[in-house]
């Protein structure tokens, strides 16, 4: 009886995980760019009450006879499935088209530091006329050449003729050597109008209308993006499962585009989420069952003595 019990609460223990994992989940349905959870459990180690034995001449062979002791959790996977676009109109909302992460990080002496890895692309300009996102994060990318090109409505990728800086992928075995090639984007706040084009290229147009290219994104790509540990703010960083960053533009090397105006929303689907809950009650609602009929058995055999 006292296995059954703690069979019973071992389920209660795992249910309870889930239902977290369900909860979060469904509070950040509308949380940008947040990737879902899931819960997997597997069962824990049986006890063999005889073991098998092989076929002879006179008998057939018989099975193991084990009796299992309850179940524990075996992993709380983050799916990185893509999330539905939404339209914004806003050209420093950015989204993703594909795999691939924004880096965010700070700046010491001129090197990018804490860098950490988003997939959610609302981003702003500060007072300098750097791109940030809501924490103040400096978005990483490649610094722009000094270019003056006219403006010309009828060629509009002009700027391409410039000296445009590219960032060469490199060996993920040494994730943090192209560090020293990183830096932040910023965007004269005297500019009369920005883009940013699926390659990740920013230009914008100064006071005295000519065309200026301020730089290139930078984004970053895992071989195991499952196993980027989340850090709070829709943010993740670098463990030892997920493997090192390889960086690249946008639309080189399976990174994805990046699509200016759109923003990505949660891949939550509510409709699963309420079905994943309902069986996660009842899965709860049946192991306390176990635990309330093992205690009245037990009962039962106390009273046996009277």
């Amino acid at each position: 009886m006292l296995r059954s019990m703690y069979s019973g609460i071992s389920g209660l223990r795992n249910f309870q995980t889930k239902l977290d994992v369900i909860g979060n989940n469904i509070a950040n349905v509308n949380t940008y760019g947040f990737k879902k959870g899931r819960t997997i459990f597997k069962d824990l180690i049986s006890q063999t009450v005889a073991g098998a034995s092989a076929s002879g001449d006179v008998r057939g062979g018989v099975n193991a006879k084990q009796v299992g002791l309850g179940s524990q959790i075996a992993a709380i996977d983050t799916i990185h499935t893509g999330g539905s676009t939404q339209f914004t109109g806003n050209t420093l909302d950015l989204a993703v088209a594909g795999d691939g992460f924004f880096q965010v990080g700070q700046i010491n002496d001129g090197e990018v530091e804490n860098i950490q890895y988003t997939r959610a692309g609302n981003f702003y300009m500060d007072n300098l006329g750097y791109l940030v996102n809501g924490e103040g994060q400096l978005l990483v990318g490649v610094d722009g050449v000094e270019v003056t090109v006219p403006v010309d409505p009828a060629t509009p990728d002009i700027y391409e003729d410039a000296d445009i800086a590219t960032v060469t992928p490199i060996d993920p075995t040494t994730p943090d050597a192209t560090r020293d090639a990183l830096s932040r984007i910023s965007i004269p706040t005297t500019a009369q109008s920005m883009s940013i084009a699926q390659d990740g290229k920013v230009t914008f147009v100064d006071s005295e209308g000519v065309l200026k290219y301020a730089g290139t994104l930078v984004m970053a790509k895992f071989p195991n993006p499952g196993g980027l540990e989340k850090v709070g703010g829709n943010k993740y960083q670098v463990s030892p499962n997920s493997g090192g960053a390889v960086y690249g533009e946008p639309t080189a090397q399976g990174i994805g585009k990046v699509e200016s105006g759109f923003l990505e929303m949660s891949n939550v689907d509510l409709a699963e989420e309420f079905t994943e809950m309902i069986v996660a009650q009842r899965g709860f609602q049946a192991n306390t069952r176990i635990i309330t009929t093992s205690d009245e058995i037990l009962q039962e055999l106390v009273n046996l003595k009277r």
